[in-house]
């Protein structure tokens, strides 16, 4: 019965042969063998050429399955809107078995009813009926859908009328591809009257009806790519009228309002340019395009979770190399461990060896002592000679290093001498330059008197800071020679220090012969000691003295 009645739905010729050949009896039964879905396929849908009423086949489809899945309880739509949501509900389902409907589409599917409602659409509520569907399931079935749009959640205070109203305008736009509808006048061909039908836009045709009950079909208008619909002037006490142009005819068309023209206009030229393009309806498009994407997110989703799992592998492997070395560290630590106690028993017994040897060293250490006792004191007076001559050395260095010291301080204070000295030449050289200069600006003539003036001023400003710097220089040198000074004393003192600690050491039998830094050169004396140059350089910087002091003149 089934099979027959999927034939003549489908239009498909019924071959009783066939289906008592495929199902013929046996001992396991006569359907378990077989299976009835090889037969479904190759003797009825492979046969299928899609000249059939696809509502027909849905409703049969509905007619198999509604009593046994639909719920008890009492819903807000009729079995009638029920149905439609059904058809629906597989036209946006997922193409795997079982079919579910994935939240997005069911969002899809309430905005849709919502709009064609006229109610708003309540987005934060169906983001809370979203996180609790996701916890539980990937999506719902058909039933649940029905329940769903059936219990009213989603369309509170919208009565039955408007509920069934919306569902019928989805249905027809979603499975019927009525892309729009609604009544116009039309002007006959014959008889040139004007005619109120009921017109039903789809995606390659134009239908119009008496009524909008679809019962009387009263013709169609075929498009394609070449037709093309314009407005027309209002004429024979006619508004709002368009021409649709194909190639054998041309239909006149007055909508009730401008606003209906305009969108009659809209969707005729939009459903042409999708034949031209040859692109299918907007929604189904719009289907292809959700599911893609849904398919896309879901590549990357999986490819997400296998980089996940890549990583928790890696993880888990090295989780298990480090308990592989924990274990052989422990391992390793046992090791050690018995050796600690091997090697502290090793020791224990060393120890008790050692004991016994030294008990029998102490034996032969107590008659050294006796012997040694003789010479202790003899090495006692010896060692007290030998700690007093280190530290007569110690003292002797320490005086030696003083000595040093205090020379090199002398050399640092006659080089600074010297510095000073020169700076000190310069300076007056450069003060006679200026006093001869100055006599020489005051001969001039009484012509330059006024600039010559001016520039005394300058120079005597310059002589002033000269003269400054020179007493600057005056007091640096009596610094330089209160250092001198000091270091002459410490070397005094230093020097003496040596002489003592020479007396001493030679009183001590001369173990120790002091070795006396001494001059190469003779040194001359002057008011204030040794001087810092010796006569040569004296005389050398004698004549550079001159020699400047000749230039300046």
């Amino acid at each position: 019965v089934l099979s027959h009645n999927l034939c003549t739905v489908l239009n498909v010729p019924h071959d009783p042969v066939a289906l008592e050949e495929h199902f013929r009896d046996d001992d396991e039964g006569p359907v378990s063998n077989q299976g009835y879905m090889p037969y479904l396929n190759k003797f009825i849908l492979e046969k299928v050429q899609g000249n059939f009423d696809k509502v027909e086949f849905n409703r049969m489809c509905w007619t198999l399955c509604a009593k046994k899945n639909l719920s008890k309880s009492p819903l807000l739509i009729s079995d009638e809107d029920a149905f439609k949501v059904w058809v629906i509900f597989n036209f946006l389902s997922e193409d795997k078995y079982p079919l579910i409907i994935v939240p997005e589409e069911i969002e899809y599917l309430l905005k849709k009813l919502t709009e064609a409602m006229g109610a708003g659409w309540q987005q934060e509520q169906f983001d809370h009926y979203k996180i609790a569907l996701n916890t539980s399931r990937e999506g719902l079935s058909a039933w649940e859908l029905i329940d769903l749009i059936g219990s009213g959640q989603f369309s509170k205070g919208m009565d039955r009328q408007t509920v069934s109203m919306a569902i019928n305008e989805v249905f027809n736009e979603l499975i019927l591809d009525v892309l729009k509808q609604g009544y116009m006048l039309k002007k006959g061909h014959k008889r040139k009257n004007w005619t109120e039908r009921w017109f039903v836009l789809k995606p390659n045709i134009i239908s119009y009806y008496v009524s909008e009950d679809l019962k009387d079909k009263k013709g169609d208008i075929i498009l394609d790519g070449n037709c093309y619909v314009e407005a027309l002037p209002d004429k024979d006490g006619k508004k709002c009228l368009f021409l649709i142009k194909c190639l054998d005819k041309s239909f006149e068309i007055s909508a009730s309002d401008k606003k209906k023209k305009q969108e009659w206009i809209q969707a005729i030229q939009t459903t042409v340019n999708l034949l031209k393009a040859g692109s299918p309806p907007p929604h189904k498009e719009a289907r292809q395009k959700r599911k893609e994407l849904r398919q896309k997110l879901l590549a990357e989703q999986e490819e997400l979770e296998r980089q996940m799992k890549e990583l928790q592998t890696a993880n888990e492997n090295k989780q298990k190399e480090l308990e592989t070395v924990r274990k052989q560290l422990e391992a390793a630590a046992a090791r050690a461990a018995e050796e600690e106690k091997k090697r502290l028993q090793t020791q224990v017994e060393l120890q008790d060896r050692f004991s016994l040897e030294l008990e029998r060293e102490k034996m032969v250490r107590q008659k050294m002592e006796e012997q040694v006792a003789q010479k202790s004191s003899e090495l006692e007076q010896y060692l007290q000679r030998v700690r007093e001559l280190e530290e007569m050395y110690k003292q002797l260095q320490e005086a030696l290093e003083d000595e040093k010291q205090a020379r090199q301080d002398e050399e640092t204070v006659r080089k600074l001498q010297a510095r000073l000295l020169e700076e000190e030449s310069a300076k007056r050289a450069e003060l006679e330059k200026w006093h001869l200069q100055q006599q020489q600006t005051i001969q001039m003539t009484e012509a330059e008197k006024q600039e010559l003036e001016n520039q005394r001023m300058i120079k005597e400003q310059a002589l002033q800071v000269a003269m400054q710097q020179l007493e600057q220089l005056e007091l640096e040198r009596k610094e330089a020679l209160e250092q001198y000074e000091e270091v002459k004393k410490k070397l005094e003192t230093a020097a003496n220090n040596t002489k003592s600690w020479k007396d001493k050491v030679a009183h001590h039998e001369g173990l120790i012969r002091l070795i006396e830094p001494g001059s190469k050169n003779p040194h001359l004396i002057t008011n204030w000691g040794p001087a810092a140059f010796t006569e040569a350089e004296l005389e050398q910087r004698q004549k550079s003295w001159k020699g400047k002091k000749a230039t300046s003149e």
